[in-house]
């Protein structure tokens, strides 16, 4: 079974806690803190493994989760930091982050990494806080929390050639022909349900890799038949081979069908129809196939080369593969996303995110939210007096308390946050 997209929830490790300790050894009066901090979490890493050619292992596999890091320990000792979680995917991954629908990372090179949720710090010990004032803190900090994210992989296949057209043309005939490949071959439509890659070798010693992929048909762009599977194969292409039946045995106009598949790639991406294309007029070897192509030639207005081939006695088709040679030498990679023309660096005020919200829940109660004020919760302890007068400084020096008494709390009101809840006090 051949997959190409998938959904998966990664998380990264949640950093180690710190440790409150002191210093205890023999003849070492007032020995002082001595609380290690808490180790790294791991990274969540995807890495390219050519051998892999599809998504399938993550139809099994949905949930990937680092190790937190090691927490802190006496004498000072740091927890260890752990190791990041790395994750094969195939050549051609692209991965989204499925709530914004940005890209993260376009992974094509064997070998090549990009980190897709990145580990929490560890906590600091109690070492960490000692001042003048306070030389022996009972104060240490939880582990940072971990990025978590569900994120969206799509496989767009690695093929320098794409060989597109209405299903029974000829597709997966040639590629049979002129490669090593063996696709799925009949005479009804939609043989081809997956992508088939094939790698073609001329007596010249070039070679490049050429992919028949799903039958279009009218419509695809908005995911009509096999759609968007199909149109996502496509994109990193350099050279389009567009094949039609020219027999018309169908009782299809092969200039009606060469129009509808050009409107279809414009429709999904404009940069589509920048590719070089080669037209392949197929079935030549059947009858009415001649009177067809000259009308063909009459009808069309662009200068692509036309190639007449019969894919099942092979005529024509040598010259037809040295010219799609030429033209994969002479073209640049697409690029699959669109860059920043802009050089020069452009500085913008963007407003910072705000580092909390207060609302009113149906019982009364405020709540606060805000990733801020939530990070800095999530990193007390407060199984110790000194940890929470920490937490309520910090509060009150980001203006929450302020903010709290604007809103209307007084003396005794429940202020939640997260699952929490606890009073205000004047």
């Amino acid at each position: 079974m051949f997959v190409d997209q998938v959904k998966i929830y990664v998380k990264a490790g949640d950093g180690g806690d710190g440790m409150v300790a002191f210093r205890r050894e023999k003849y070492v009066p007032d020995g002082g803190p001595a609380g290690g901090d808490g180790g790294d979490g791991g990274d969540v890493i995807f890495e390219v493994d050519e051998g892999l050619r599809t998504l399938m292992d993550f139809r099994y596999q949905r949930h990937f989760k680092a190790k937190r890091g090691e927490n802190g320990k006496p004498k000072n000792q740091h927890g260890k930091n752990a190791d990041p979680l790395i994750v094969k995917v195939p050549p051609g991954t692209a991965v989204y982050d499925e709530e914004t629908n940005a890209i993260i990372a376009d992974l094509t090179k064997h070998g090549e990494r990009a980190i897709i949720a990145k580990g929490g710090r560890g906590g600091r010990g109690n070492t960490r806080f000692k001042t003048p004032r306070n030389p022996a803190p009972e104060l240490s900090e939880k582990g940072e929390p971990a990025e978590e994210k569900e994120v969206r992989l799509e496989l767009k296949l690695l093929a320098d050639v794409g060989l597109v057209g209405f299903p029974s043309v000829g597709k997966s005939t040639l590629l049979s022909v002129v490669s090593a490949a063996k696709p799925k071959i009949a005479d009804y439509h939609f043989t081809t349900l997956k992508p088939n890659l094939g790698v073609v070798h001329l007596e010249n010693g070039d070679s490049f890799v050429m992919a028949d992929l799903p039958g279009l048909i009218e419509g695809a762009h908005e995911g009509a038949g096999l759609g968007h599977q199909f149109l996502r194969h496509i994109e990193r292409t350099r050279v389009i081979v567009h094949m039609i039946d020219m027999s018309g045995m169908e009782g299809r106009d092969p200039y009606e069908d060469y129009l509808k598949i050009n409107e279809e790639l414009r429709q999904y991406n404009m940069r589509l129809l920048e590719r070089p294309q080669v037209i392949v007029a197929n079935k030549m070897d059947l009858p009415g196939s001649e009177e067809q192509l000259s009308l063909f030639k009459q009808k069309m207005s662009e200068d692509f080369p036309i190639y007449p081939v019969s894919a099942l006695t092979k005529d024509g088709i040598k010259e037809m593969l040295f010219k799609v040679s030429e033209l994969l030498k002479e073209t640049p990679a697409f690029p699959l996303y669109e860059e920043e023309e802009e050089v020069r660096v452009v500085y913008r005020h963007e407003q910072k995110e705000a580092p909390f919200t207060i609302s009113r829940d149906d019982d009364g109660a405020y709540v606060l939210k805000g990733k801020e004020i939530e990070k800095l919760f999530k990193m007390t302890d407060f199984t110790r007096d000194e940890s929470v007068r920490r937490f309520a400084r910090k509060m009150r020096h980001m203006g929450i308390d302020d903010a709290l008494r604007e809103k209307g709390a007084t003396n005794g009101d429940t202020v939640r946050i997260l699952d929490f809840e606890f009073e205000f006090v004047e």
